[in-house]
């Protein structure tokens, strides 16, 4: 298989956001048109295939990937945000981050009962946001058919928070 377009975009930022951390940057992927419809593509084929009727996008990159895949298959968009961000009723879930834990929220008409929801992120690492999703998504009585990532940090191991689910990713490190 070919390597995509957008693999060959991500760059490398050393010890960012802190010492020992190398930062896949995505900013130049998102600068290139025919790497993001590369990426929205793929990944809208992925949610095809696994019957999505609505995609979720996870704060804040997995709306830049999320709402051009709702639009192309013609599915509506919802979204998972950190606590305090949404202005309706919401349900939230607390989940575990390398040091502390954080709130996710959704809004209570985000997914019907029942709809089969496809969540989407740029960046699949520990799978904690992921997985609090999935919950989001499962507390409104809806299911989740896959994720969708554009890279994936293989080394962090985040599929298995994910519940053997159907996983994506177009580019693995």
């Amino acid at each position: 298989m070919p390597e995509l377009l957008a693999a060959s975009l991500i760059r490398d930022i050393p010890d960012f956001p802190k010492p020992g951390i190398l930062f896949k940057d995505i900013s130049p992927v998102l600068q290139s048109p025919a790497a993001v419809q590369e990426c929205v593509g793929l990944l809208s084929e992925d949610a095809r295939e696994h019957g999505a009727e609505v995609i979720v996008g996870i704060e804040s990159r997995g709306f830049i990937f999320g709402m051009p895949m709702a639009l192309q298959l013609g599915l509506p968009f919802a979204m998972t945000r950190k606590k305090g961000k949404l202005p309706y009723e919401t349900v939230d879930v607390e989940y575990s981050l390398e040091y502390g834990a954080a709130v996710l929220e959704m809004h209570v008409d985000a997914v019907n009962p029942g709809q089969r929801a496809y969540i989407v992120d740029d960046l699949l690492a520990t799978g904690g946001t992921a997985a609090a999703s999935a919950l989001l998504v499962e507390k409104l009585s809806a299911q989740v058919c896959g994720f969708g990532f554009a890279v994936e940090l293989g080394f962090l191991n985040g599929r298995s928070r994910l519940n053997e689910r159907p996983v994506r990713s177009l580019i693995t490190f």
